[in-house]
């Protein structure tokens, strides 16, 4: 099972798209590590800069309809080469959501008040998943601290224990 907790990149806009998280120009590379320098390069965001705010982070927290545009695999992929396991947001585009669980990976859906109390929390935050109890705890630097429940459907939460779909399949078939 991946490890689920870690320093938070606050992404904070709706609608971050497929294209943004991993241009398709990268498609027609073979390996997910040929994609690692790739992540969020062409991800427009004020006071963001890929090449540095990206390195040791491990966890994502956005805003609504993270991951839509395209169905690519290549956007969970680039995500999970660079050890970011997690992805916190109001909504996600329903592909892109099944594709982190496939991988093994966290999609985790929160309202939206929930999203806001991350973002209050500032931008030096580490956060633990806690898949079991189904919990995000969170805290700052000045030793803030939220601890937020999530719900995830039993078969997503069997993929994620599993280490993705092909590690279930393996186990169940």
């Amino acid at each position: 099972m991946k490890d689920f907790s870690g320093q938070v990149l606050f992404l904070d806009r709706s609608d971050i798209n497929t294209d943004e998280i991993i241009p398709a120009k990268y498609l027609t590379e073979n390996t997910k590590e040929a994609l690692r320098s790739h992540v969020l390069e062409d991800l427009h965001l004020e006071g963001f800069d890929a090449e540095t705010d990206i390195a040791g982070k491990n966890i994502i927290v956005a805003r609504a309809n993270f991951g839509c545009g395209s169905s690519r695999e290549h956007a969970v992929w680039v995500l999970e080469v660079n050890g970011i396991n997690v992805v916190i947001a109001e909504s996600f585009a329903r592909i892109f959501r099944q594709n982190m669980f496939n991988c093994g990976m966290l999609a985790i859906e929160l309202s939206r008040e929930k999203i806001d109390a991350l973002f209050r929390l500032g931008t030096d935050v580490v956060a633990h998943v806690d898949l079991q109890q189904g919990q995000v705890a969170a805290r700052n630097s000045k030793g803030d601290e939220l601890s937020i429940p999530f719900n995830l459907n039993p078969f997503d939460r069997e993929l994620v224990l599993a280490g993705g779909w092909l590690a279930y399949a393996d186990k169940k078939y």
